[in-house]
C-alpha cells in the first residue's frame, strides 16, 4: 500500500469483496468505516447504522404539515404524537391554496418568480396583467379632503366655542359672580383713581389753603422729622423742611432723601403709600379693600 516516499498513502476498502486500494478513500458517517468509490453510499456497504441519518417526512393529510419520521421509533406512535399536539385542520386550505391572479378570467397562479406587485393600487398581479390598464387599476389613493389643517383649526374652534356656550349655561351662579367681581374691581379702580387725584391736588395747593383747611389738626399734633428728629407743628412746614434741607442736599452729611405723603383729609404725613391708603379707609371712611 503506497508508494515508498509516502507509504501511508490510500486506503484498502472495508467491503471483503472488493478490498481495493483508494487514494481518495471515504469515510462513513454512521460506521465510520473506509470505503472506495463505488461502495461509498449506505445501501451499497450495507451500513447497519445508516437509517439513523435518513430523514423521512411524511405530508399530513389533515392539516397539510410535513411530519418527520424518527428512527427507531414506530411510525405510528409519530403519527399519533402529531396528531395529538401539532395537528390543525384549519391550516389545511391555506397551506393547499395557490394565489391566482385577481384579474377576472386570469388563471395564472402567483409564483415567486411571476408575481408583481402594482404601486397604486398595492395588489398583486401577474407577469401578463401586470401594467395598470391591464388589470384596471384604479390609480393611488387620495387623500381625504377633510384633513387639512385649515378644516381641523375651524373644528377645534367650534368645540372650543361650543364647550364654553355649555359650561355658561350649565352653571348661571358663576356668570352671576363674575359679574359681581368685575363690579367690585371696578368700584375699587374708581375709589383708588379718586383718592390719587386728592393727593395730587393737595401737593399743588398753597401753604396758605392748606393751613386753613387743617388748622384745628395741626394744632393737636406735633410733627417730628424721620431724618433728623426736629419737630414742627405743621405737616406743611415738616413737608417744606424735608424738601429744603434732606432732598436739595442740605448741610446735613450723609442724611438720604425722603418722600412724605400727605393725607387730604386731616394733613397726616406717611412715608409709606401704603400706610396712608389704609389710614384713609380706616379713619376717614374711605372705600374698603377686601
Amino acid at each position: 500500500m503506497g508508494t515508498p516516499e509516502f507509504p501511508d498513502l490510500g486506503k484498502h476498502c472495508s467491503v471483503v469483496e472488493c478490498q481495493q486500494i483508494d487514494f481518495l478513500p471515504f469515510t462513513c458517517d454512521s460506521c465510520n468505516k473506509v470505503f472506495c468509490l463505488v461502495h461509498r453510499s449506505y445501501i451499497k456497504h450495507n451500513c447497519p447504522k445508516g437509517d439513523r441519518q435518513n430523514v423521512t417526512v411524511v405530508i399530513c393529510p389533515l392539516c397539510a404539515k410535513g411530519v418527520h419520521l424518527i428512527p427507531d421509533e414506530d411510525p405510528n406512535i409519530t403519527w399519533e404524537r402529531h396528531v395529538n399536539t401539532d395537528c390543525d385542520p384549519s391550516n389545511y386550505e391555506k397551506a393547499t391554496k395557490k394565489k391566482k391572479c385577481p384579474v377576472p378570467g386570469c388563471r395564472e397562479v402567483l409564483t415567486f418568480s411571476n408575481t408583481i406587485n402594482c404601486r397604486d393600487c398595492m395588489a398583486d398581479h401577474c407577469l401578463k396583467h401586470r401594467f395598470g390598464p391591464d388589470h384596471k387599476c384604479p390609480g393611488p389613493k387620495k387623500p381625504e379632503a377633510g384633513l387639512s389643517f385649515m378644516g381641523l383649526l375651524s373644528r377645534s374652534q367650534k368645540e372650543t366655542s361650543n364647550r364654553n356656550r355649555a359650561s355658561a349655561t350649565s352653571s348661571p351662579n358663576w356668570g352671576s359672580f363674575l359679574s359681581a367681581a368685575s363690579s367690585f374691581k371696578a368700584s375699587a379702580e374708581a375709589s383708588v383713581a379718586k383718592l390719587s387725584n386728592e393727593l395730587s391736588q393737595k401737593w399743588t395747593t398753597k401753604d396758605g389753603v392748606g393751613q386753613s383747611s387743617s388748622s384745628g389738626s395741626r394744632n393737636r399734633q406735633v410733627e417730628e422729622c424721620p431724618q433728623c428728629g426736629a419737630k414742627f407743628s405743621s405737616v406743611t412746614t415738616l413737608v417744606d423742611h424735608v424738601q429744603k434741607v434732606h432732598e436739595k442736599g442740605g448741610t446735613r452729611a450723609g442724611v438720604k432723601k425722603l418722600t412724605v405723603d400727605v393725607c387730604p383729609k386731616c394733613s397726616k404725613g406717611f412715608r409709606d403709600p401704603v400706610a396712608l391708603v389704609e389710614h384713609v379707609e380706616r379713619d376717614h371712611g374711605g372705600t374698603s379693600r377686601v
